[in-house]
């Protein structure tokens, strides 16, 4: 049974850190992360962030990466409320933005399970931020009037259905967490007749190491082998990868080649 101690005003605040880029948090987020008790942060969390709660706040890393799962959402969750109750104004900072892919309805829901307010702060999340950094839109006149955003992986660790209806669709497609699923999801992309549709790989979007590979569907599995791209990466097909400043030399070098 988790226990409140008494004077201790409870409440978290579920923060979206944006893309990886520290400089890219909101104003409102800076002034949470200053007012926090605690701060329990995530591994796709930029520790530069840390750097804004007060010296003597308690900072507890319960990160979340692929093949490395050091905390699960049970024990964070409980780990947020016996916090909460125990010190007080819980920061809860994860990557992106906190309801895209992020379970933060989960720990929102759960708070709310023990009558703890829970105040919601967005992040950029990687989807739309990390391609408009890029300088791709993921919506443009006349290429792409809307786009979708997928997860590579669901919880049975198998391809989303939805990928399938996406990959015949004009929409842009935006996948997170699909490095390690690329050559499956270039497949079904072909089997749609898309082999020569535009295509990008980022990885650590918006942060100083990031690498971006672009090509086209057709040939995307073998640049991102050759660039050795590594996760966390985000997949972009559409389009608007044609509006990149080098996707026409990149063509014009395939044409010579073959």
């Amino acid at each position: 049974m988790i226990e409140q101690h008494k004077h201790i005003e409870p409440r978290v605040t579920l923060l979206g850190a944006g893309p990886g880029d520290p400089d890219l948090l909101t104003l409102k987020g800076v002034k949470a992360l200053q007012a926090a008790d605690v701060v329990l942060y995530d591994a796709l969390t930029n520790e530069a962030l840390l750097e804004h709660a007060p010296k003597d706040a308690i900072k507890v890393y319960v990160g979340k990466r692929s093949g490395e799962h050091s905390h699960s959402q049970d024990a964070i969750n409980r780990l947020m409320i016996d916090y909460a109750l125990n010190y007080g104004h819980v920061v809860r900072l994860k990557g992106g933005d906190p309801f895209v892919f992020g379970r933060g309805y989960e720990e929102l829901d759960f708070a709310a399970s023990y009558n703890i307010p829970v105040t919601v702060i967005p992040g950029i999340s990687s989807s739309i931020g990390v391609p408009g950094l890029q300088q791709i839109p993921v919506t443009h006149r006349g290429l792409s009037e809307s786009f979708w955003v997928i997860t590579g992986t669901t919880t049975n660790g198998k391809i989303s259905d939805d990928i399938y209806q996406a990959a015949r669709a004009n929409a842009t497609v935006v996948i997170l967490m699909g490095l390690k699923k690329l050559s499956q999801i270039v497949e079904i992309f072909k089997a749609a007749g898309k082999s020569q549709l535009p295509a990008a790989v980022v990885q650590n979007g918006s942060e100083e190491n990031e690498k971006l590979v672009i090509s086209t569907v057709q040939n995307i599995v073998a640049k991102v082998s050759e660039e050795k791209i590594e996760a966390p990466a985000l997949l972009i097909f559409g389009e608007v990868v044609s509006l990149h400043p080098s996707f026409k030399n990149i063509i014009q070098q395939y044409a010579t080649i073959s």
